[in-house]
């Protein structure tokens, strides 16, 4: 059954070389009980260590089965000592940290038995060695023949074929001595002992062969035995560790280490607090910002005016090196003409009937309201008890985009107070007015004839304004209700306007008969209303506000007005009759109602995510089309939130890389920790190579400690973190008044979990692969 032939081994120290085993052969029979006897240093351990696999020799073979080792691999050796050898040693070699049970089912685990299977075997050869009474109790809590038990029973429980016993009674006294060698002696009926002693008698008493060892050589055997070599087919089932023992053995040392692993846990966790703690306060600012940016600007339109800014990467870039000073110089001799128009900021966008169309076209369930500022003049009057007095405004003055200042010589004609509030297209959704503004007095306008009063969160409203509609400012306030049902008569540009003998224009001045004309409209100040406290951002300044509708029934009424048809075929100023360029012209022909094209049209997204698909739409009306013909727009509510984005990311980036060097910190922790557990464990690792453990599964072992330990940190970081957000919120809430900012993201937590975990196994993988080469043999003779 197991055959040395011709075996030797030396071991080289320098240029010193031993040689302990010299061209020794023997043979064994499949169970008899061998006693080798021999002094110190004559090769007798050596000869056990490479009948078990532990060792190697130099030359010769050892045949298990009648099968040669010669081609044997590591993965071989390790499944012939799981399979085929039970080991019994002088030391015992448990691991203490784990159960008596466990202990016995360890070789079994690596066997691939099953749990309930190795539960079943592991108490059986416990009741035959007489400790099926303490299978809870650690080794420290035996005796040490307790513990000798404990070690034979462990060697049984595979079932191997060959029990390797090195001075098994050397620990023990007399009585126990005894006890155990009777033990051993009834495991040797039906398997092959072999015991390595340096006893005499007890070798005489209970081994049935005694084979003495002198200077690497066999100096007699009692009973030599004289084998058949034959083939044979034998297998050895390989041994395999799975990920789930390597965390229970590690769970298990560790446990016996809690305070030492908890501040290593700690220590490793730092970093994972740090950076935790600034993605924490990253994401809660930033869902501050997007929830500002959303109730601020989810208001704010998408703006589409006559004169648009280049939005272009080369445009912008040009733009950036000529504010900045960075020129790029040409180094030639050779002049380069070229197109100045093509290198213009702005872009004259052509708003046609077509494009109005087009937009209009837009769902609503996405744009909620459309606004416009014209440049068209409104001339209105209003009756004060006996007193008729003109009311001078220009309307186009909305706060998103003045108009006033496009006017040229007209803008001595206009003044502040009167802006267009968006129309919804959906109408039975709320109105812009209803969802952006409280009604304080009044009701809102159901009609175009219906103005309001646009007042700012004090209720108030420019002197200027107050006082070109009417109103006396002397007083430090009026009362809503001298305000409310205010009404002011539109004027048609013929009764409003005369032709001097001259041939220009002037205003009429008997505003009684102009008040009264059958052609003017009735307007009425039909409420009050202020922005609501929850919305940040509004879009109308203070003073009348008005409908669209009725822009384009001015216009309506306008545009075949004696000054409109005067004024287009004409170079001058009607009024004035100056001469004007075609701009002005244009300008003053928009202010007199003979043109109803838009200077600024303003899209209000249904909400903040609408403002997408809103921007994709106009994008498909600009494809195919020639630069000239293209309509840009202005997305101030995007670039404002790309802009604090890109402060708040790069502000993350930088404070995470300064928290992330605590983390190659620790990372080195990990390693040094694992280094000085792999130097206590060395014992339990030899002991796992004789059980036939392989050098991947030491790894494993290890491997699964830093990552026990990395979950540790990892989850313990994220705890710490969590637990100081509610003290940060509170200080943050009492500095700023906003709350709950440091949140922390789920997903940011079990990254980092993972981080943590994926830097531990790193930083023990190095420390894992020095437990895996360690000598087995080297290992079991550690203390």
């Amino acid at each position: 059954m197991l055959q040395l032939k011709n075996i030797s081994k030396s071991y080289t120290t320098g240029d010193f070389t031993q040689i302990v085993l010299d061209n020794i052969s023997l043979n064994f029979r499949q169970s008899e009980f061998v006693a080798i006897l021999g002094q110190s240093g004559s090769g007798k351990t050596t000869c056990l260590n490479i009948v078990g696999g532990l060792d190697h020799y130099d030359s010769g073979d050892l045949v298990i089965n009648e099968k040669s080792t010669k081609s044997f691999k590591d993965s071989d050796w390790d499944a012939y000592r799981n399979n085929s050898v039970g080991f019994i040693f002088q030391s015992y070699n448990l691991i203490n940290h784990l159960s008596i049970m466990d202990n016995v089912e360890l070789g079994m685990t690596l066997s691939g038995v099953s749990s309930e299977e190795k539960h079943r075997k592991a108490l059986e050869v416990l009741d035959r060695v007489g400790l099926k009474d303490h299978i809870h109790k650690k080794p420290n809590q035996l005796s040490g023949g307790q513990m000798q038990r404990v070690a034979i029973a462990r060697a049984l429980a595979n079932d191997p074929d060959i029990i390797l016993a090195d001075e098994p009674t050397g620990a023990l006294d007399t009585r126990t001595s005894e006890q155990i060698m009777e033990l051993i002696k009834e495991i040797a009926d039906d398997k092959l002992v072999i015991m390595v002693t340096h006893n005499p008698e007890l070798a005489e008493k209970y081994a049935d062969r005694i084979v003495n060892f002198q200077d690497g050589v066999i100096a007699g055997d009692s009973n030599p035995y004289d084998a058949i070599s034959k083939e044979s087919e034998y297998s050895l089932k390989k041994t395999s560790m799975s990920f789930f023992t390597a965390l229970k053995l590690s769970g298990r040392n560790i446990a016996t280490k809690k305070w030492r692993t908890l501040l290593t846990a700690f220590a490793s966790s730092i970093g994972i607090v740090g950076i935790a703690l600034i993605l924490s306060l990253s994401s809660g600012f930033q869902i501050q910002i997007d929830k500002f940016q959303e109730d601020a600007l989810s208001e704010f339109p998408i703006i589409i005016s006559q004169n648009a800014m280049k939005t272009d990467q080369e445009s912008l870039k040009e733009m950036r090196g000529e504010l900045s000073g960075k020129k790029e110089f040409e180094d030639s001799e050779r002049v380069y003409p070229y197109d100045p128009s093509e290198n213009e900021l702005i872009h004259k966008n052509n708003i046609t009937d077509e494009y109005l169309e087009y937009i209009n076209k837009m769902d609503p369930d996405v744009l909620n309201s459309i606004g416009y500022t014209r440049l068209t003049g409104m001339n209105l009057l209003r009756k004060d008890g006996e007193k008729t007095f003109p009311v001078s405004l220009s309307m186009g003055t909305n706060t998103a985009g003045n108009s006033s200042q496009q006017m040229g010589d007209m803008s001595s004609m206009s003044s502040a107070g009167l802006s267009s509030y968006p129309e919804t297209l959906d109408e039975s959704s709320q109105s812009y007015l209803e969802k952006n503004y409280d009604i304080l007095s009044g009701v809102y306008p159901a009609d175009e004839t219906d103005l309001v009063l646009v007042v700012d969160n004090k209720n108030r409203v420019g002197e200027s304004a107050l006082e070109s509609l009417g109103f006396d400012t002397s007083k430090d306030s009026l009362n809503f209700e001298d305000i409310v049902g205010t009404k002011f008569k539109l004027v048609s540009n013929n009764d409003y306007y005369q032709r001097t003998p001259l041939g220009n224009f002037i205003p009429k001045t008997d505003y009684e008969s102009m008040y009264d004309s059958p052609d003017s409209v009735e307007l009425e100040v039909s409420g009050i209303v202020r922005l609501k406290e929850d919305v940040d951002i509004g879009t109308l300044g203070t003073g009348l506000a008005y409908s669209d509708s009725l822009v384009q029934r001015v216009i309506d009424n306008s545009n075949d007005s004696e000054i409109v048809l005067a004024q287009r075929s004409s170079d001058k100023n009607v009024i004035t009759m100056e001469n004007i360029d075609e701009d002005t012209k244009k300008s003053l022909i928009s202010y007199l109602g003979g043109d109803s094209t838009p200077f600024v049209v303003y899209l209000y997204p249904s909400d903040f995510e609408s403002k997408d698909e809103i921007i994709s739409y106009l994008d498909s009306y600009n494809e195919g089309r020639p630069d000239k013909d293209m309509v840009l727009y202005s997305d101030l509510a995007s670039s404002i939130t790309e802009m604090t984005g890109g402060i708040m990311d790069a502000i993350t980036l930088v404070l995470v890389a300064f928290a992330a060097i605590s983390l190659v910190v620790s990372l080195i922790m990990i390693g040094i920790i694992t280094y000085i557990s792999v130097l206590e464990r060395t014992k339990e690792i030899g002991v796992l190579r004789a059980l036939g453990a392989r050098k991947k599964d030491i790894t494993r072992v290890f491997n699964a400690e830093t990552f026990i330990i990395g979950t540790c940190s990892g989850l313990l970081g994220i705890s710490i973190a969590y637990l100081l957000t509610l003290p940060i919120n509170i200080f943050i809430e009492n500095m700023a008044d906003l709350e709950s900012v440091a949140r922390l993201n789920p997903l940011h937590a079990i990254l980092l979990v993972a981080i943590s975990v994926i830097l531990t196994l790193i930083g023990g993988a190095i420390p894992a692969k020095i437990a895996a080469k360690k000598d087995p043999v080297e290992a079991l003779r550690s203390e």
